[in-house]
């Protein structure tokens, strides 16, 4: 459950970096980035394994840049269901996807599914590093 909450406010920082960075999302308040962190966490867990599904072939055939499609619809859906949570467009929301993909990936590596943050120690044996 801790690990949950972690990640949500992994994602709501996520989505207000996004709206910091680019003029395309608006943010009114922090009530509605951690409304819509919910929104696009469930509709992450719903539709994307399934649109991703759908589109498998035209994933392929784009060597994984469609997936920026799919989580661009999801952002724009998401700004549609969230007040206060506004983006400007396609490209906005193509662009608020990868930052968010971003800034969330990098935040979710350093948490664990406790919700505590994890350190990997690397050693060098020889020519390789190992954890």
């Amino acid at each position: 459950m801790r690990g949950l909450l972690i990640r949500w406010i992994i994602q709501t920082l996520a989505i207000m970096a996004a709206a910091w960075l680019l003029g395309g999302i608006e943010i009114r308040g922090p009530v509605a980035a951690i409304f819509a962190a919910a929104v696009l966490g469930v509709l992450n867990a719903l539709l994307r394994p399934l649109l991703l599904l759908f589109t498998l072939p035209l994933n392929i055939l784009t060597l994984g840049l469609f997936t920026f499609v799919i989580n661009a619809v999801l952002l724009l859906m998401t700004s549609g269901v969230s007040r206060g949570f506004v983006v400007h467009g396609f490209w906005s929301a193509v662009a608020g996807s990868l930052v968010i993909s971003l800034v969330s990936w990098l935040l979710n590596a350093m948490i664990n599914d406790q919700g505590t943050m994890e350190v990997i120690e690397m050693r060098r044996r020889g020519n390789r590093w190992e954890p």
